[in-house]
């Protein structure tokens, strides 16, 4: 691993942990040239299921993608960021197990609005009304009147 200080290509592992759910590896590692420390992150890299769209065009997953429209529908609500982290690593693992090479991004689009349900209501509310399309006031009034009724079934997509 090359030192983000100096560049040299030599560093030696201090401490290695597994971080976050046991998926990840946390590694402080310090520098043979000029002996600063720094920390690294493993993951293993899973191939990702292409995303069909509903037009039926195929695109590839882009985790930044999907940050940005959970951040959005964030914003300004009283989540950390660890919980936003952990939302996001649930999506990307449930995307990892879907068992077949394609998803539909209204499968996807379902998991992010279940996740969002029960992390934040107005996040949630706020994801659907993009997601969805939402067109006037009616269709917010019956989304939020949907969070009122606990046994309730969300609409989904037949999950695998």
């Amino acid at each position: 691993m090359r030192c983000p200080f100096c560049h040299v290509d030599d560093t030696r592992v201090i401490d290695s942990r597994l971080f976050g759910e046991g998926d990840r590896v946390r590694r402080r590692r310090q520098c043979t040239g000029c002996n600063s420390r720094f920390t690294t992150y493993e993951q293993a890299e899973l191939a990702m299921p292409r995303l069909v769209k509903s037009d039926g065009s195929r695109d590839e997953f882009k985790g930044a993608k999907l940050r940005a429209g959970i951040d959005r529908a964030l914003e300004k609500r009283p989540v950390s960021t660890e919980q936003r982290d952990e939302l996001l690593a649930r999506l990307i693992r449930r995307l990892q197990a879907w068992e077949e090479r394609e998803c539909p991004t209204a499968q996807l689009g379902q998991w992010v609005m279940d996740e969002l349900r029960q992390t934040d209501e107005v996040a949630y509310v706020r994801f659907a009304s993009v997601y969805r399309r939402f067109e006037d006031v009616d269709a917010f009034r019956e989304e939020i009147d949907k969070l009122r009724v606990p046994d309730e079934a969300s609409e989904s997509v037949p999950s695998k």
